[in-house]
């Protein structure tokens, strides 16, 4: 996948010091005037029963209650109703958005941390052995990111952590679509985050607290279990007494080892964490004690990590979360838990002052949720994926109604969400070239049928390079590839960066930290893996989802019973 403006990643500057160049979106819309129930979630909490929003190229120029007079230049500008209660756009702190095409996993068995699942038999059948084959054939690569960042926009998510690429010239770089990625934004008001580490600083705690000290955010993940190796994770960012590897920059991922006396130290470092509770609980059978966390002060975004062993998208995450806080003795409010997907998850990026609240100045990234009696924050979480009247970026109307959409001039592809038609408007001035071709429709067909193949397709990969791939060339026969383009499965393979620091304990040489999940396996793939199902993009599109969910071994019966009362 090419762009015009395509940029080298040397593995030590980090993905997130890159030059400037054009905005993800940029900043061009015409005057957009809507109105609904408003939950702002500014400092105050603000809730305006009816108001309006006053958009302009891209950002909100003006919010007020629709009885006020209007701001000068939108005199002649209609007003939109848009038929519920309009949020922020969710902001997904963590997801390893390319592995959404597969479906959820019935985890065997209980483990205690990462390193117990990530190499098993089973995981390389049914996830990372898939993910090689079709991450590694550049003729299925834009339909997977076509796919996936779908299925997270039809979730209201706006931003979220990105898909990064890698060509055969040695270029690493992030894939620029509709969704907004944490790691590349070309925009000085929206600071990138990093979210790799170079392994020499991942294993060297003053290198790692030298390049920590660099970044604005960086998400990495930490203590990713529920044991005592999970929790020495934590303790090797210790330098001495006095000294950890923690700051404001840090926002640690999982973070379900952590004792109450470690988010003690935690909250007093300034750190932040990413809550990722269902994917804990299918692994785990419990997740972080956010309890903890909220009393030490910590600052909790959200992620839902991915469908393998998570939700299908974060509006589920949330569901999730409220389920945890109400079995915790309401640990957070459902106002709390909206605010961990919108103006904290700003705040953990250092994006506050663009974006997390719907106020003059900021982006306009925001949701509509039908509805608009009631506590927004409950009705919200409450909220199925078909309660999604509208999702807008930048000012850009995405995915919506069709009506709404249609008012909004955003004319696009046609889908069915809970078999009530939605509208996509996937045109972009500024995506790769390649994606921005193909409907969601043909990305489906195309991936559709290479799950199916999946057997056949490793083969043809392990074939030499000089044989022909017939099978692969018919399914993508509509796509032909100016330059090869793969993922950057840096979880799987050994590229230089890690997605954790790797600190030894004081007085140790025993790197601390899960281990990446090298396919060392002496079986080839095409005698492991299996002819598999496409994940629907949403559960109401997916009976098997709530089924699977029930059958899970680890999931507590009150959040199972929860999930299906949610999502009805």
């Amino acid at each position: 996948m090419s762009h015009s403006k395509e940029k080298g990643i040397h593995p030590s500057d980090g993905p997130g010091r890159m030059a400037r160049a054009d905005p993800i979106d940029p900043l061009t819309g015409s005057k957009l005037a809507l109105s609904g129930r408003l939950a702002l979630m500014d400092d105050a909490f603000r809730v305006i029963p009816q108001g309006t929003i006053y958009i302009d190229k891209g950002n909100i120029l003006a919010v007020a209650e629709s009885q006020a007079p209007r701001p000068a230049g939108f005199e002649a500008v209609p007003v939109i109703d848009v038929g519920g209660t309009i949020f922020p756009g969710f902001i997904e702190l963590h997801n390893h958005l390319a592995y959404n095409a597969l479906q959820l996993w019935q985890v065997p068995k209980q483990y205690s941390n990462r390193n117990q699942w990530s190499g098993i038999p089973e995981y390389r059948k049914l996830i990372s052995g898939p993910m090689q084959i079709l991450g590694k054939s550049p003729e299925l690569v834009p339909a997977l990111v076509r796919y996936v960042e779908c299925k997270s926009l039809l979730g209201g998510v706006t931003t979220s952590q990105g898909i990064q690429l890698f060509s055969n010239a040695g270029i690493r770089r992030y894939y620029r679509g509709i969704v907004r990625n944490v790691e590349q934004t070309d925009e000085d008001a929206l600071p990138e985050a990093a979210t790799r580490v170079a392994d020499i600083d991942a294993k060297d705690a003053n290198r790692f607290l030298k390049r920590l000290e660099k970044a604005t955010c960086f998400l990495l993940h930490l203590s990713e279990g529920v044991d005592e190796r999970a929790r020495k994770h934590f303790l090797a960012l210790q330098l001495s007494d006095e000294q950890w590897a923690i700051g404001k920059q840090l926002a640690g991922i999982h973070c379900a080892g952590l004792l109450a006396e470690d988010f003690t130290i935690y909250g007093q470092k300034q750190g932040a964490m990413v809550w990722s509770p269902l994917s804990n609980l299918l692994l785990y059978g419990q997740t972080a004690n956010v309890k903890a966390a909220k009393q030490a002060g910590v600052r909790i975004g959200i992620g839902s990590d991915w469908s393998p062993s998570g939700s299908k998208n974060l509006l589920g995450e949330l569901k999730a979360a409220w389920l945890i806080s109400q079995t915790n003795r309401n640990v957070f409010t459902a106002r709390d838990i909206v605010s961990m997907a919108t103006r904290q998850a700003a705040s953990i990026l250092q994006w506050d002052q663009a974006l997390g609240s719907l106020e003059a100045g900021k982006r306009a990234d925001l949701v509509v949720i039908a509805g608009e009696s009631g506590d927004p924050y409950e009705s919200l979480l409450k909220a199925k994926e078909t309660s999604i009247r509208l999702v807008m970026i930048n000012g850009v109307a995405r995915y919506g109604l069709p009506s709404l959409m249609q008012r909004l001039g955003a004319v696009g592809e046609t889908i069915r969400v809970g078999r009530r038609e939605r509208t996509l408007f996937l045109g972009q001035e500024t995506a790769d070239p390649v994606v921005s071709a193909l409907t969601l429709k043909a990305a489906t067909e195309m991936l559709q049928e290479a799950l199916q193949q999946l057997p056949a397709l490793a083969a043809e990969l392990e074939a030499p390079p000089s044989r022909p791939r017939p099978r692969l060339s018919a399914i993508v026969h509509r796509m032909p590839i100016a330059q090869e383009w793969t993922l950057a499965l840096d979880e799987l393979d050994d590229s230089g960066v890690d997605l954790r620091p790797r600190l030894p304990l004081r007085g140790e040489r025993e790197l601390t930290g899960a281990i990446r999940g090298l396919e060392r396996a002496a079986v080839p793939l095409s005698q492991v893996v299996e002819p598999l199902t496409l994940d629907p993009l949403t559960v109401a599109d997916d009976p098997a989802f709530l089924k699977s969910i029930g059958a899970q071994l680890n999931v507590p019966s009150n959040v199972k019973a929860g999930l299906m009362a949610l999502y009805g």
